[in-house]
């Protein structure tokens, strides 16, 4: 069957007659896009999970209502997205404030490669698929309110007509373009003027450069060797410990004051978070004698500098696949 498949078995039995074991197997195909999908209106991984599996829930006990007039997947989509609004508003009443999103987490790219692949012949629905599931994107619609936020993904990123939008949510289509209107009016207040600019774009050889000097200058903690590859206006989070820093001078002074000069035993592993580069590092612990997780830099480059940086505490190394543990050098694992 393909991914947008009616609800039926073979031979045309109704929605009410599947068996559970065949209903799940059909909402299991497109889990992957419906957390994509959370976590771009949650801002939390471990929010969308609980999102998906209570969607599943959902769907599970009302299969007597899809009637069929639109495909299974976008029923998914349209309980999912209600079931985003409901979370938001009993754990998050207020939308995100002051340019940084405390509950935000990575999304490994090892995970969004499952995801259907975007049609090469489109580029503009190749790019919004990249755009949109960056941090610099995610931290920007975590500051909409809750409505517009799901009208945005539903008309800007999965494309639904304004028609399509307010029958999901029991709204106008009025009522649906007005809240466009102030979600995309909301986004320009938090990203840059220009579209290139929300996004690092794909990877090439400069960006792998600027990553490599990154990486060495972090390992021996070189201040200076790193301010070099910061743009002018750059920013530094760390969620969920709260603090901005804006600014080549803000962020080497948290450096310098934070003590990180004197950081010695460092390692690091390169991988992928959010269609962008990301450095693991682990730290040397003498009691265990080997280096033991300490944060990952997820980077954002902009025409060759470094344009953001948001660190992860060591909790997230399960989740993207990283060793729990480096061997001494030269010791096998």
């Amino acid at each position: 069957m393909s991914a947008d498949t009616r609800l039926e078995e073979p031979g045309g039995s109704g929605p009410g007659e599947v068996d559970e074991p065949a209903f799940s197997s059909l909402a299991e195909r497109h889990r992957r896009e419906l957390h994509v999908h959370c976590y771009r209106m949650l801002g939390s991984f471990d929010d969308a999970e609980d999102a998906v599996q209570e969607t599943f829930l959902r769907a599970w006990r009302r299969r007597e209502t899809f009637e069929g007039r639109s495909t299974f997947r976008a029923w998914l989509y349209r309980i999912a997205t209600n079931t985003c609004l409901d979370v938001l508003a009993k754990r998050r009443p207020e939308p995100a404030t002051g340019g940084e999103v405390l509950w935000l987490q990575p999304y490994p790219d090892r995970l969004l490669d499952e995801l259907p692949a975007a049609d090469a012949d489109e580029p503009e629905t190749v790019a919004v698929a990249r755009e949109t599931i960056e941090l610099a994107y995610l931290v920007a619609v975590q500051h909409l309110a809750p409505r517009p936020r799901a009208v945005l993904m539903l008309r800007d990123v999965l494309g639904w007509s304004a028609k399509d939008v307010a029958e999901a949510l029991g709204d106008s289509v009025n009522s649906v373009n007005s809240a466009l209107q102030r979600a995309r009016a909301g986004l320009r207040g938090h990203l840059p003027a220009e579209r290139q600019d929300w996004t690092g774009g794909q990877e090439d050889a400069v960006t792998r450069e600027l990553v490599r000097r990154y990486t060495e200058a972090s390992v021996v903690t070189d201040i200076p060797a790193l301010a070099v590859l910061l743009r002018d206006d750059v920013r530094c989070s760390m969620p969920p410990t709260p603090g901005l820093h804006v600014g080549r001078d803000a962020v080497v002074n948290d450096w310098v004051t934070s003590g990180f000069e004197g950081m010695k035993g460092l390692r690091t592993v390169p991988t992928a978070v959010n269609r962008q580069p990301a450095v693991a590092f682990y730290l040397w612990n003498e009691k265990v004698s080997a280096y033991l997780p300490l944060t990952i830099d997820v980077l954002r480059v902009i025409g060759g500098a470094i344009a953001e940086i948001i660190t992860f505490h060591d909790d997230q190394f399960p989740r993207l696949g990283l060793p729990e543990r480096l061997p001494a050098e030269g010791a096998t694992s």
